[in-house]
């Protein structure tokens, strides 16, 4: 397809979405750290929210990082609109998409693009048309770790991978004690925890070591299940998460807000710039900003640079995506999706993120999205 003059606005937009769209994460992911606007806030936002006929239930499912601005969405939405019941489960990325391709569910989230073969999969659902990837939110994955006398880890893209696919198995590794001079490394073993359920974290996590470790991580980039011996399993982020906050020697991987409110340690990736860089929202955006459309049409799904060397850049990065049809949408939940699509990426949707410490999206991504939605059918 031919570069058009709108795929250029969406290529020069795509900075300023993921700089202050990185900053989401760090306030999003835990079922249990909502942060909802008061009363009067959720009244006066309500207010102002067109319903557009709509009507009934609208089921959606799939990413945990956007469930707190759901939250904040349906919690207003529904106030606005008399009768309306908008359900969203977090259920992880792979679940959303299943679900979206087996039609339960009129929207899904995902911390990663459709697949072709998802995509393939959801013109059986999406009847004269497919599912379209929408940008929403970025930040960081975290390297979480519980190691007593170990403040300040520092690891690269070969030890996370050899961590996580069993090949560094002691903390007192020649490879890790490289990395951490002085540091007090133990003589004890390594537990690794990873996501038993289909996670676009995984997925996102796969890619960064396909990339900046492809001699070291040898599994598909693709896999949202996890695809390397040994281990041990635990699901969701939240469930890594408390895994490695209860167990002495723990390493394991989930968005940056998790380990905030856990307090949990995060590593330091050593990526070949001058100094090791720290998983933050903002080191974050300056790895996200280097993102390409590589989508077209409608669909605006973005390629990532995770083997980034920038300076203050931390290359372990996701973005969530709200995948929708782009034709051939149910008629019975038409009208709520639009409206509640329009209300979100709307002013008055993206004015209440702030509340609970989300970034609005810029103007004119908002803008394309609000192009967008209301196109479909």
């Amino acid at each position: 397809m031919k570069l058009s003059r709108n795929n250029g606005l969406r290529a020069s937009a795509i900075g300023a979405l993921v700089v202050s769209g990185a900053l989401v994460l760090s306030a999003c992911g835990s079922d249990n750290n909502t942060s909802a606007p008061n009363g009067d806030k959720t009244s006066a936002a309500a207010s102002n929210i067109k319903c557009d006929g709509a009507k009934g239930q609208l089921l959606a499912a799939g990413s945990s990082a956007q469930k707190n601005a759901m939250d904040l969405w349906v919690k207003n939405f529904q106030a606005a609109c008399e009768g309306v019941e908008v359900n969203y489960q977090a259920i992880g990325s792979g679940g959303g998409i299943t679900k979206f391709n087996q039609g339960q569910v009129a929207f899904a989230g995902s911390d990663s693009a459709l697949k072709e073969e998802e995509v393939a999969e959801s013109q059986k659902i999406c009847k004269g048309g497919k599912g379209i990837n929408l940008p929403m939110v970025g930040g960081p994955i975290a390297i979480g770790y519980k190691l007593d006398g170990v403040d300040n880890l520092v690891l690269d893209a070969s030890t996370i991978a050899k961590i996580f696919d069993t090949k560094i198995t002691k903390w007192n590794d020649p490879a890790i004690a490289k990395l951490n001079p002085g540091a007090k490394l133990p003589d004890s073993t390594i537990q690794a925890f990873h996501r038993s359920d289909e996670s676009g974290t995984t997925q996102n996590l796969g890619k960064y070591l396909s990339t900046a470790a492809p001699a070291d991580w040898k599994h598909d980039p693709k896999a949202k299940s996890w695809p390397a011996p040994g281990g041990q399993a635990a699901n969701g982020s939240s469930g890594v998460a408390t895994a490695v906050k209860d167990a002495e020697g723990s390493i394991g991987y989930f968005e940056l807000s998790y380990a905030s409110a856990n307090k949990i340690s995060t590593v330091k990736v050593n990526t070949g710039a001058a100094a090791p860089v720290e998983a933050t929202t903002e080191n974050a955006s300056k790895a996200i900003a280097a993102a390409k459309v590589k989508g077209t049409g409608s669909d605006l799904a973005l390629s990532l640079d995770y083997a980034t060397k920038a300076e203050g850049a931390y290359p372990l990065i996701l973005v969530t995506y709200e995948i929708a049809c782009d034709k051939g949408n149910k008629a019975e939940t038409l009208p709520t999706l639009k409206a509640f699509l329009n209300y979100a990426a709307g002013e008055e949707g993206q004015k209440v993120l702030s509340d609970a410490g989300y970034a609005p999206l810029p103007a004119e991504i908002a803008a394309k999205v609000r192009e967008i939605v209301p196109t479909l059918s």
